[in-house]
């Protein structure tokens, strides 16, 4: 299984698929700390795309601390699968599930109090 894949017809900038697609790799612990990412031009090679882009995403995952290059030797992940995600990105993905959740609900007939209610007794046992 490929560690990163690139959607050509997605909308979605290669660049920003391939920061999501190697942090959700942290995140599923299939890169775990101290793991060795492939070099720019393997990955670049590997997804046909231009090495200048997996550079960049190198080095914003670098400036995050999400990944460290050691020069001359690689480039590692530094961070836990807990760690991987930008808070902005949990949060923003929080949102957007609540957001789903609260418009199919209300579809169904069912408050947000009423689903919050739900949320509440299923997490405390009751069921």
């Amino acid at each position: 299984m490929a560690l990163v894949t690139i959607d050509a017809r997605d909308k979605t900038p290669i660049y920003a698929q391939l920061e999501r697609g190697l942090r959700a790799a942290m995140a599923t612990s299939r890169l775990k700390p101290g793991d060795q990412l492939p070099t720019v031009r393997q990955l670049a090679v590997e997804l046909s795309i231009n090495a200048n882009t997996v550079a960049r995403v190198y080095a914003d995952l670098e400036r995050s601390g999400a990944i460290e290059t050691r020069r001359g030797v690689g480039s590692f992940v530094t961070v836990s699968a807990d760690k991987a995600r930008p808070a902005r990105e949990h949060d923003k993905r929080l949102r957007a599930f609540v957001t789903r959740v609260l418009a199919e609900a209300a579809t169904d007939g069912f408050s947000a109090e009423e689903i919050a209610d739900a949320i509440s007794s299923h997490h405390s046992g009751g069921r």
